[in-house]
C-alpha cells in the first residue's frame, strides 16, 4: 500500500521538529534526513494521486459516452415480435 500525500507531510513535519527539539548531532542529522526523504516521498504520492484522478476523470468521461442513449422512440416500446399479442406490461 503507498503512502498518501497527507501521511508524508505529517511524517515529514514530525521529523523537522525532532530535528529541531534533539540535543544529539546524530539524531538531528537522521531526522533532518528522514524529513528530507519524506519530503521527496510527499511529491511523488502528490504526482501518483494527480495521476489516479486524472485516470478516473477519463474513466468516468469515457462511461458516460459508452452509455447507450434512452429511447425516444415509445412506438417501438409497444412493439411484439407476434403481431397477434401485445407486450407483458411489468
Amino acid at each position: 500500500m503507498l503512502p498518501t500525500a497527507s501521511l508524508c507531510r505529517a511524517q515529514q513535519v514530525y521529523h523537522q521538529e525532532r530535528a529541531a527539539l534533539a540535543t544529539l548531532e546524530n539524531v538531528r542529522r537522521v531526522s533532518t534526513k528522514a524529513a528530507l526523504a519524506w519530503g521527496q516521498e510527499a511529491a511523488m504520492a502528490d504526482r501518483r494521486e494527480s495521476r489516479l484522478e486524472r485516470r478516473r476523470a477519463i474513466a468516468d468521461a469515457v462511461a458516460l459516452e459508452a452509455r447507450p442513449a434512452p429511447a425516444t422512440d415509445f412506438e417501438d416500446l409497444w412493439l411484439s415480435e407476434n403481431p397477434d399479442r401485445g407486450l407483458a406490461l411489468p
